[in-house]
């Protein structure tokens, strides 16, 4: 059975098919504003190039920026009813209170803040105030609201209030999706809330989303179960997305990453992912990702995600390069999927960062001659100053003094030298197409983040089972073979703040996905 591995950026739609262990096949498509059309077209082309019995594919795990990209170029986002129960406590700070104007204004500003809540041990803070909720319903309908998002005070330690909020909501509102804020968030009110309400503002365009896939498929004739990664390098049922956007944002880095540990065999690595408009550099530690420890900002708004750390630079195979008084600049413009007809290379009259790897004999794409009248200390100058950018990025994203190799992966690697500073480059085979690779080897995960209370007999250990019992039902009901399933993060914090012994616990699981012969 095979698996097929599908990556949508902003440039490209990568597509590879595995077979264990192997690559068979591995293509590039343009990315379409419809995204089926390319999807589709990288599928056939795949499937071509492999010569697989389409019948023989046991799954097919997608990769996509769509909903990150929304936030960032604020598109596609929905008005939400943005639901607050914790009165009298944080009436200073209404919900979206450091989030930019203009997003939001596009999100609507409805902040409701209503009586309810919980102390952090589980005791009632203030009853719910459940004749506000039916009045923020009718508001909801008066002003054709697509979407609610709840966020009680300390609902990771009791969700009932988020739960009865949600039930009168849809008794009032039918239809009304309704996000709650202890399904997405760890803990930290206003960056659940805010994670909350993004899930909300993006639940349509999910929708949409899903169903272009699911299309895309079907027109190839792939019946299989379809799958989409999340940020932390797992992978998720394709029906969990419609429900939960937020958990997809920065798989690409993450995709890109796993794919290049895979593709070399090295677990500890610093990746460097050059693509059409920027480079993601990041890195691996023990194969996964490094994840970032302090909260993430997603188009402005500070969110707590997991997150890849990762950071992006404007340089990449379409970057501008731009000659003036002041020296040479390379991006962060970009001609984007455009530079197989815009870069001079290729017969346009742009000159990008491509044709200055073609100019120098770095790279071998297009036509040498249509550069080859480019002014050679041009040249050199602007290759000296890529070689900067790119060295600069790795410096920074170094952990320690140890020397370690550096992979270059993604279409526009092609800009990377054979050394940076000390550091050996490493260009793997495939390594065009390595977020597809990283997307297709994906496993299933499932997490745990709440608030126990170490009382009444219950030690540090029970709560620690407890934790991981949990974590592990989240990954089988997400697909996972329960005999594969590992433990790759265990921490726990007491909460000096708070009597009674509490402790936070985070645990998560990840294991292989079972492969249904459908």
């Amino acid at each position: 059975m095979y698996r097929v591995g599908i990556d949508v950026g902003g440039t490209n739609t990568d597509a590879v098919v595995l077979d264990g262990k192997s690559v068979l096949a591995g293509v590039k498509a343009s990315t379409t504003e419809d995204v089926t059309s390319g999807v589709l077209n990288a599928l056939e082309k795949v499937m071509e190039e492999s010569g697989i019995d389409r019948t023989k594919i046991a799954a097919v795990m997608i990769g996509t920026t769509h909903f990150t990209n929304a936030v960032i170029e604020r598109r596609h986002m929905d008005e939400v009813a943005a639901i607050r129960l914790g009165l009298p406590s944080g009436a200073g700070l209404p919900p979206m209170v450091d989030w930019p104007d203009d997003l939001r204004d596009i999100v609507g500003n409805h902040g409701y803040q209503v009586k309810g809540g919980y102390e952090f041990d589980g005791r009632v803070l203030s009853p719910l105030d459940e004749d506000a909720i039916v009045r923020i319903a009718g508001d909801i309908r008066a002003k054709g609201l697509k979407a609610a998002a709840v966020t009680c005070v300390f609902s990771g330690i009791n969700d009932a209030m988020e739960l009865r909020t949600k039930e009168i909501l849809q008794q009032q509102c039918p239809g009304l999706p309704v996000v709650m804020s202890k399904d997405i968030g760890r803990h930290g009110l206003l960056a659940r809330e805010s994670a909350a309400i993004m899930n909300a503002s993006l639940l349509s365009l999910a929708d949409r989303t899903v169903a272009a896939f699911g299309e895309a498929l079907n027109v190839a004739g792939i019946t299989c179960p379809f799958y989409i990664t999340q940020n932390d390098g797992t992978l998720m049922a394709a029906d969990v997305v419609r429900s939960f956007p937020v958990l997809t944002f920065a798989s690409g880095p993450t995709n890109s990453m796993r794919g290049a540990a895979f593709l070399t065999g090295i677990k500890d690595a610093v990746v460097v992912d050059v693509g059409g408009t920027t480079s993601d550099v990041g890195s691996l530690q023990h194969g996964f990702p490094r994840q970032a420890s302090t909260t993430v900002d997603i188009g402005g708004v500070r969110t707590n995600f997991r997150m890849p750390d990762v950071f992006s630079i404007g340089l990449g195979g379409g970057s501008l390069v731009v000659q003036s008084e002041a020296g040479i600049t390379v991006g962060p413009k970009s001609v984007g999927y455009r530079v197989r007809t815009d870069a001079i290379c290729f017969g346009g009259t742009t000159l990008t960062a491509t044709d200055i790897a073609v100019a120098s004999n770095k790279a071998d794409v297009g036509d040498r001659a249509l550069v080859a009248h480019l002014n050679r200390m041009l040249v050199e100058a602007a290759m000296l100053k890529i070689d900067q950018m790119l060295e600069a990025c790795v410096e920074r994203s170094r952990v320690s003094s140890t020397p370690v190799p550096v992979i270059a992966v993604g279409g526009g690697s092609i800009l990377m030298p054979d050394r940076i500073g000390d550091l050996q480059v490493i260009r793997p085979e495939n390594y065009a197409v390595a977020n597809a690779v990283g997307a297709a080897i994906a496993q299933i995960s499932g997490e745990t983040d709440r608030v126990f209370s170490l009382v009444d007999g219950r030690t540090r250990e029970s709560a620690l089972a407890e934790a991981e019992a949990e974590a592990r039902v989240k990954a089988i009901a997400a697909g996972a073979l329960a005999e594969t399933l590992e433990v790759i993060e265990r921490e726990d914090m007491p909460l000096a703040y708070l009597p009674g012994n509490a402790t936070r616990i985070h645990v998560k699981v990840v294991g292989e996905m079972g492969v249904h012969h459908g």
